[in-house]
């Protein structure tokens, strides 16, 4: 094991516990925030909803902090005429100096594809944005987006396929989400300033509401608590092999077919926004 990855279990051991959360209804680990009842818990806490009108979006946050892990949710977005709305789903701590780790979902018109806007931010930074349309319509059906976050990289996953590596680069400067937990957060919002060839296509409220579902939710991840030590039954090398998760040599092909097939924005690839040159961490993330 690393030593960063030695380290991390230490801590791990120290101040918090590793806890699957497999199996748990999502009542159990999450609650809703904001929208005023447009966010609902159904189906015995199976199936969480979000809706979006033109008076208020809504939103949800898990009950618990993570601090590295494994993260897992099957999401299906806002269906027909999505443009102007966005669907975020993402990891973030809280203040000025926070890490966060974004999923978000650009809504479109009608037949044309959503934007996967992901982005990593740590001590407050981000500006590290790759977008990407997805090889099939993800309002159809659920699927399943993924978050590996542990002392070497950040992995983003969709249905398995890994489109997205961010590898820690503090050995030039640059800093790493690593000590700040992170809860989950999702809202579904008006975002048609923006999110929609840059604000030029506005949200169609006639379609309103717009509804975004989850389901399936599991994270196996280091749960900050008051625990001196860690159930045995969640430490065992298969439940912890998050922590040195790393892309094999096929994950690695899977990956440069989504980079070269789908991505659509790269910061490491924008001459015009950094003329004097690409960030520092663009050296290990391109």
């Amino acid at each position: 094991m690393a030593s960063s990855s030695k380290l991390v279990l230490v801590m791990c051991f120290m101040v918090s516990a590793f806890g699957i959360a497999i199996g748990n209804t999502l009542d159990q680990e999450f609650e809703i925030t904001w929208g005023d009842g447009r966010a609902k818990i159904l189906n015995n806490g199976d199936l969480l909803t979000l809706s979006l009108d033109k008076i208020s979006g809504s939103g949800f946050q898990s009950k618990n902090e993570y601090l590295f892990g494994k993260i897992d949710m099957q999401l299906k977005l806002v269906s027909g005429n999505s443009a102007g709305t966005v669907t975020a789903y993402y990891l973030s701590s809280q203040g000025p100096t926070h890490d966060e780790i974004d999923f978000e979902f650009l809504g479109n018109l009608s037949g044309d594809p959503y934007t996967l806007h992901t982005n990593v931010f740590s001590q407050g930074k981000g500006n590290r944005e790759q977008q990407f349309h997805l090889w099939f319509d993800p309002t159809a059906d659920f699927h399943t987006y993924s978050i590996t976050w542990n002392p070497q990289r950040i992995i983003f996953y969709v249905d398995g396929t890994p489109i997205r590596e961010y590898k820690n680069s503090e050995s030039m400067g640059v800093s790493y989400p690593k000590n700040q937990p992170m809860r989950i957060y999702s809202s579904l919002w008006n975002a048609d300033d923006w999110a929609t060839r840059g604000g030029l296509v506005k949200t169609d409220w006639s379609q309103a509401p717009f509804s975004a579902s989850y389901r399936n939710f599991s994270a196996n991840a280091c749960i900050p608590s008051s625990s001196s030590s860690c159930n045995s039954n969640t430490t065992t090398s298969t439940s912890n092999s998050w922590l040195n998760e790393e892309l094999d040599s096929t994950s690695q092909e899977r990956l440069k077919w989504v980079q070269k097939n789908y991505m659509v924005y790269n910061y490491c690839t924008d001459s015009k926004r950094f003329p004097q040159g690409f960030p520092v961490d663009c050296v290990q993330n391109n």
